[in-house]
């Protein structure tokens, strides 16, 4: 396992799972970004497994079989790739950094799995 690949999959799985759980909650700035991009309220919770669900996988990919994690980490990318069309499909572009580079880290995450 080399170092790019373990630091890059730890990052992820962390900063994913601190969204999911801000999702759970949730907390004021989620839910007046849900808002803003024309997300339900009622969606957060399932929104927020899913992404718990992710990082849960990629922390299984990393001891354990290394599918659970591609899996994960392919699941976090059209996760993250949803989220960055409802920005721009709601013309919601000043925090569009935030799902740019949750989507950016589970692309890496992903690369670095497949290479491994």
């Amino acid at each position: 396992m080399n170092a790019a690949y373990l630091v890059i999959t730890l990052i992820t799985a962390s900063i994913t799972a601190g969204i999911a759980v801000a999702d759970l909650i949730p907390a004021g700035f989620v839910l007046a970004n849900s808002a803003e991009v024309g997300v339900p309220r009622s969606w957060l919770p399932a929104l927020g497994a899913v992404k718990l669900a992710g990082a849960a996988g990629l922390i299984v990919g990393l001891v354990g079989p290394p599918a659970v994690g591609i899996a994960a980490a392919a699941g976090l990318v059209l996760f993250f790739v949803g989220a960055v069309v409802t920005h721009l499909r709601a013309h919601v572009l000043y925090n569009i950094a935030f799902p740019g580079a949750y989507l950016c880290l589970s692309a890496a995450s992903l690369a670095l799995l497949m290479l491994r």
